[in-house]
Parts: structure tokens; sequence; C-alpha cells
């Protein structure tokens, strides 16, 4: 991913180029236990088996035929076969 430096034609001068180019972080920011604002919910990923009977928002009603680790499975919806990646939005357990 290319960074625009989007100072090079203002005359903001070279602070506020600088706070533009920090501002853009890829890595989270961690929570700190002192911290008075609530800490990010971590959600558990659930845990699917084979022959697990499932519902889907948008497929309906399936069966677990197969399961690839954490990362994948793949449902049997009578009238098709879906993959459906971690973490499994819209699925859960009947």
């Amino acid at each position: 991913m290319a960074r625009i430096r989007r100072c090079a034609t203002n005359r903001a001068g070279p602070t506020r180029c600088i706070l533009a180019e920090m501002s853009q972080s890829a890595v989270p920011r961690r929570h700190l236990p002192t911290s008075p604002f609530k800490a990010p919910v971590v959600v558990p990923t659930p845990r699917f088996a084979e022959g697990d009977r499932v519902v889907h928002d948008s497929y309906g009603l399936g069966r677990v035929t197969r399961v690839e680790g954490e990362s994948a499975v793949l449902v049997d919806f009578g009238s098709r076969q879906e993959r459906i990646p971690s973490p499994f939005e819209g699925m859960s357990h009947l």
C-alpha cells in the first residue's frame, strides 16, 4: 500500500506532514488495564464438528460435512455445499 504525501503541495510545514503520516497505523492499539474506558470485547469463535446441525443467515439449515481445522467448515445445505470461513459470521449451532 502506497502512502500519499498530502502535504507536498500544501504549505503547512514539515511538522504537519509528519503527523499526517504517523496517524495512520496498521497495528491495533492495546488496552491498558488502568484505562477508564471499556476493554474491547473478545467473542470466542464457535467450534464445529462433523455431523453438527447448523443454521446460516443466508443459506438456511445444514449439516457440517468437513472441518478444516479452525479456519473453515464445509456445510451441506441440501441444494448446495458451501465452505464457510472463520469467524463463521451468520452461522450458529442448532
